[in-house]
């Protein structure tokens, strides 16, 4: 017998292709409705905090997109909580959509009250973040606790141009203290570079009084470095028990920078935080 003859033949081989045709076919619509039904992600908002910048968020960045979430970092103006928080607030209100809203250090304290008031912001994440309640300061909450080293023996403070009266003053960390205080656990040379391109703050972000905190009508998530010595993890934590919030993580060995020191458990908080957005 002719291999030929175990051929199917033309008809029957015509009809064999529109089978699979029709299976392929279904396939792909079942998976174009499936993926139509899945919500847009929420986009993240990562707002640093003083003597930092947004270059600090660079690796949760990347740890974001590549999971499919719209990320963006804004500069913080740093230059007190009222003027800072009406800039993040401007800023909040040109996205649409979800907005799982994340505060680094004094970012804490920004986003605490740019989210008041803004139906778009879904969660709040606190990383190593200042979380006041209202009336709250930054001087006041220091208080909580002993742990953290800032203060006038290690700031430098240098005045800068104001529209009216006289120049006011604005804060960097000492350079031979910055390591100890801010970043202990990455490399020395990262350190110094850090601090060497510092960006300071307005002496007046300590002692402008917070507004309505969001937390108290969102969810939110703390995540806290056990070797904090900027804000102090004894007073992180005394905020975050007071927040009450969703999960609080805490990461040993970390320094105040654990969103560039630990970015694979920032990024896994963010996350979990941005899944719950519905």
């Amino acid at each position: 017998m002719s291999r030929l003859t175990w051929l199917p033949s033309r008809a029957r081989r015509a009809s064999l292709l529109a089978t699979v045709a029709v299976l392929l076919i279904g396939s792909a619509l079942t998976s174009s409705s499936a993926l139509a039904k899945q919500p847009p992600k929420p986009t993240v908002v990562l707002v640093h905090g003083a003597f930092a910048d947004a270059s600090g968020w660079s690796d949760v960045i990347d740890r974001l997109e590549r999971q499919g979430y719209p990320v963006i970092a804004p500069a913080n103006p740093l230059r007190g909580v009222t003027a800072d928080t009406a800039y993040m607030r401007a800023f909040l209100a040109t996205i649409s959509g979800p907005i799982v809203l994340v505060g680094h250090s004094y970012g804490g304290m920004v986003i605490t009250d740019a989210a008041t008031g803004n139906p778009n912001v879904k969660a709040l994440v606190y990383v190593a973040a200042f979380a006041p309640d209202e009336g709250d300061t930054v001087s006041s909450l220091g208080q909580l606790g002993t742990d953290g080293m800032l203060g006038p023996e290690t700031l430098d403070l240098r005045p800068y141009p104001a529209p009216e009266g006289a120049p006011p003053l604005e804060g960097y960390i000492k350079l031979d203290a910055f390591r100890d205080i801010f970043a202990a656990d990455l490399p020395r040379k990262q350190a110094r570079t850090m601090a060497l391109s510092q960006r300071p703050a307005a002496l007046s972000t300590l002692s402008e009084p917070s507004g309505p905190p969001a937390w108290k009508t969102l969810p939110s998530w703390f995540l806290v470095p056990m070797r904090d010595r900027a804000i102090g993890t004894d007073v992180l934590l005394a905020m975050a028990k007071r927040v009450h919030p969703r999960k609080i993580v805490q990461v040993n060995g970390a320094s105040h920078v654990v969103m560039i020191s630990r970015p694979e458990v920032t990024t896994d908080l963010i996350v979990t935080a941005a899944r719950s957005v519905r």
